[in-house]
């Protein structure tokens, strides 16, 4: 593929961020700058400041063909707020439609753009010869809330958005009682999703838009850097990797160690649910919270842990912390919910449980045989290789992006002579 400009756009992108997707799109953002291509990235600053107060904001390192646009308004929160109740960036609208005009960029790509809202998905620059994408990293085409957790306490069974955004404490968004979003989403060439069981669940939901399955992936690991403090632990232990919330699941881990004392179970995140967490974990010295673990230390927790530990009580779509277990060598113990059981068995590299009470057979087994989390670690970094890998994912990328141009075009315009 020749060297193409992409521009990719989302509300959170490093380090004013939370969550997988934003790392996701360093990650390929970077990825295809080493390839020789440009990139430029527009997120939006206000958003993150809307919903965190922390001012301890690490720059992060970027390739020298990556820009980064960093939309701003002086009315700080409002532009945010404005965007979630009509679905249109009223204050950055300008910005973002001069930078699209900056560059004949070849490739357009929505990540997550929940708080830039679904008409910017109309805004086009002059040329015609480019394809744009979105890729569904959660739910919120389907879901104000982005992660089908009704009223803050439950999967969602049936939607009932306007009353599940007022028990989450958040106006109801306007613009998803009207046909603003089938309307703007006319002008996108491609869905893309990570997860087959996500899919079908937009299908399920309404929104009946085709999609195309791109698995996900993670780096390569780096180096391994030296654990802080005292290493990582004198005691065989499992991990959990993420944020600290009530639909990650660990207030139904946390109960299971009190009684399962064969390993540590370590717990490296931070969010709103770890107080809570905390109290569960309260008298048990084989629990330890480990905070935020900077990307560059977490691959030698990950090599020295019997399993990571995935317990979503959420309807996930491919959680980041996966991947960088099998890049690890590392098995997975999954709650069996979503698309968690699809990518275990794809890859035999873990086990699956399905309540508190398997869970603790499961740990068992893979704590006291050597021979079988070396196995389910090995067919895991086979999987994550084969296809999981950053070359994996931007070949196949690639591949799918001269697809879709040769769909719409009838040919390739990046590979036509000037």
């Amino acid at each position: 593929m020749q060297h193409l400009r992409f521009c990719h756009l989302s509300t959170f992108y490093p380090p004013f961020s939370f969550g997988g997707d934003a790392i996701f799109l360093y990650h390929l953002a970077n990825g295809l700058a080493a390839r020789g291509h440009e990139v430029d990235i527009i997120h939006c600053a206000d958003s993150y400041r809307l919903l965190s107060s922390s001012a301890d904001l690490v720059p992060w390192p970027h390739h020298p063909r990556v820009t980064v646009h960093t939309l701003q308004s002086r009315l700080g929160a409002l532009s945010p707020l404005l965007t979630q109740q009509t679905g249109w960036p009223w204050l950055k609208a300008k910005k973002i439609r001069r930078i699209l005009g900056s560059k004949k960029f070849d490739v357009i790509h929505h990540h997550n753009t929940s708080l830039l809202g679904p008409k910017i998905f109309e805004i086009r620059p002059e040329h015609t010869d480019y394809i744009r994408l979105y890729t569904a990293h959660e739910h919120w085409l389907i879901c104000p809330m982005h992660v089908l957790w009704k009223d803050n306490d439950h999967l969602c069974d049936q939607p009932r958005c306007f009353r599940c955004s007022l028990k989450y404490r958040l106006p109801p968004q306007l613009w998803r009682y009207t046909n603003l979003l089938s309307r703007s989403a006319e002008h996108i060439d491609a869905f893309l999703s990570t997860s087959r069981f996500s899919i079908d669940l937009h299908r399920q939901r309404g929104f009946l838009k085709p999609f195309v399955y791109l698995p996900c992936f993670t780096p390569s690991p780096g180096p391994l850097a030296e654990a802080a403090g005292q290493g990582v632990s004198v005691r065989p232990y499992f991990l959990f990797v993420g944020r600290l919330e009530k639909i990650k699941g660990l207030q139904n881990v946390i109960p299971v160690f009190r009684n399962y004392k064969k390993a540590s179970l370590l717990i490296a995140g931070k969010g709103d649910y770890e107080p809570e967490l905390r109290r569960l974990a309260r008298g048990l010295d084989h629990v330890n919270f480990l905070g935020w673990i900077p990307p560059s230390q977490l691959p030698v927790y990950y090599r020295q842990a019997i399993a990571l530990i995935v317990p979503s009580i959420c309807y996930e779509v491919f959680p980041g912390a996966l991947l960088e277990a099998f890049a690890n060598r590392t098995p997975a113990v999954v709650n069996s919910l979503g698309p968690l059981p699809e990518i275990i068995r794809e890859c035999q590299g873990g086990r699956i449980y399905g309540d508190q009470e398997q869970l603790p057979r499961v740990l068992d087994q893979l704590q006291s045989d050597e021979s079988l989390r070396n196995q389910l670690g090995e067919n895991a970094h086979q999987q994550w290789s084969e296809h999981w890998s950053e070359d994996a994912h931007i070949r196949q990328y690639s591949i799918l992006l001269n697809e879709i141009a040769q769909r719409k075009f009838g040919r390739i315009p990046w590979s036509q002579p000037e």
